[in-house]
């Protein structure tokens, strides 16, 4: 996409000249006769660079600078003045300016500070953009033959231009997977933008994707870049794209053979080079089929398809999993890291993980966040994994489904009492213990053992249960 300059001067003569030769050298050139019709260009424009002078009538170019940067206006600023000294310099570096040119123009100086202006932005947005992939992005974890094959899939398209399609149930990383192809990429530099097709409103989408112009639409109180137009040069991840309007799907369609784009409620063109990465937990086929999922499109995606496993397919990852999530959330929340036990490793790989990573990793985090005083160095054991995986659905929240082993008796419970079946099994879990309690003559001690549990869970549990010790 060209670089668009800004120059706002009131000598016709200056403009004309500076508009002349900078589009010769390949700029677009936007211009302003004032500060205040350039603060209005501004309102509904994003240029890249800014042409100021200093001595305008209404509004000086000093006030002006400063009035930009105190709505947080980026843009970087190049004050040009006839009549310049080393103080007015000074005060412009102060107020923001990225540097201070004298008149007449010399054309080589101004080209090597445009130059140099639009490089040290470039340089800042990237490193904004760095720091915060990686702040976010998840390693992909496993040794499993599914996943290691997906890792040489990664490998080989990275370095490509080409786009992908992930395809997997949810929780199966697809995003992970999503941010280790733009990071592995030559694109790596450039922004890696996310876009939750799902979660957008239909009529707000587009805008959301191409930007829109001042007074598009009702609430459209200045301009917008869109997400196409901030991945310029990197990465447009569409999560969730089967759930994208055949309206929105057409456009999207259009990028991706031609690279161009128009702003909701604007004329002008504009060109970006973007990768695009696609994911769905849906089968695009069956999308097609009925007439929901443009076929033209489909192709246009699936240049590379990357199928992600469900962890009930590569179980044989669920202890380096665990261990990672709870090494993670210990740090994010300040606990110490506890080992986990051997048995509760057996559990976590028998259950059948519906949620798949986002289940596992939503489980570990309320284990290490609930973990009970005096157990920081102690194992986390089988029964406390079997407590949570009670209370935590595969979305995270909260459910009422016992385990397959605990069907028949809860059952049982709740047919007697006649109550929900998560009060049932409260219940049945303290009338078990009290039970196994009695029967080892309330020796603490023995009756965790023969439970299988460690002595501070049980007794945790009979805390919460308000079952007396004595």
């Amino acid at each position: 996409m060209s670089r668009t300059i800004l120059i706002i001067d009131d000598e016709t003569s200056i403009r004309q000249s500076l508009a002349g030769a900078l589009s010769d050298e390949g700029y677009r050139i936007l211009s302003a006769s004032n500060a205040t019709q350039g603060m209005e260009i501004l309102r509904k424009q994003s240029p890249d660079l800014i042409l100021l002078d200093i001595w305008m009538p209404e509004m000086d170019g000093l006030t002006a600078l400063s009035e930009m940067k105190n709505q947080g206006n980026e843009i970087p600023v190049i004050i040009m003045s006839g009549h310049g000294n080393i103080e007015t310099a000074v005060k412009a570096t102060k107020f923001g300016a990225f540097d201070f040119l004298e008149k007449p123009i010399e054309l080589d100086r101004l080209l090597v500070l445009i130059r140099n202006a639009l490089s040290a932005r470039d340089l800042i947005e990237e490193n904004q953009a760095l720091r915060k992939q990686l702040s976010t992005r998840r390693p992909i974890i496993g040794e499993s033959s599914a996943i290691k094959n997906v890792q040489e899939v990664i490998r080989r398209v990275a370095p490509t231009s080409g786009s992908v399609l992930i395809t997997g149930e949810n929780g199966t990383g697809k995003e992970v997977v999503a941010q280790t192809i733009h990071a592995l990429s030559n694109r790596f530099k450039k922004p890696f933008i996310e876009v939750n097709c799902a979660a957008i409103p239909e009529e707000l989408i587009e805008s959301e994707l191409f930007g829109h112009e001042k007074g598009a639409f009702t609430g459209a109180t200045q301009l917008r870049r869109g997400r196409f137009d901030l991945a310029n040069g990197g990465t447009l991840f569409l999560d969730e794209i089967g759930d994208m309007s055949l309206k929105t799907q057409a456009k999207i369609l259009r990028i991706l053979q031609e690279q161009k784009f128009e702003r909701v409620g604007g004329n002008e063109t504009h060109s970006v080079d973007v990768r695009i990465i696609a994911a769905t937990n849906k089968d695009l086929k069956s999308e097609m089929s009925r007439g929901a999922f443009r076929e033209d499109l489909y192709f246009r995606l699936n240049v590379v398809r990357i199928q992600l496993p469900a962890l009930r397919e590569r179980k044989e990852d669920i202890t380096l999993l665990a261990q990672y999530f709870i090494k993670e959330f210990a740090t994010l929340h300040q606990k110490p890291v506890r080992p986990i036990s051997d048995d509760a490793i057996a559990t976590l790989t028998k259950y059948p993980w519906p949620g798949n990573i986002r289940e596992l990793r939503n489980l570990l985090e309320r284990l290490v966040i609930l973990q009970a005083p005096g157990d920081e160095t102690n194992p986390i054991p089988d029964a406390e994994i079997k407590h949570h995986l009670a209370d935590i659905s595969y979305d995270g929240g909260v459910h009422d489904e016992p385990t397959q082993t605990d069907l028949s008796t809860l059952n049982a419970v709740q047919l007697a009492g006649g109550k929900p079946l998560k009060d049932a099994k409260t219940d049945f879990e303290r009338e078990y213990i009290v039970q196994a309690l009695k029967e080892n003559g309330w020796n603490v001690s023995k009756t965790a053992q023969v439970l299988g549990i460690e002595r501070s869970y049980l007794h945790r549990r009979m805390k919460s249960f308000g079952i007396d010790e004595e």
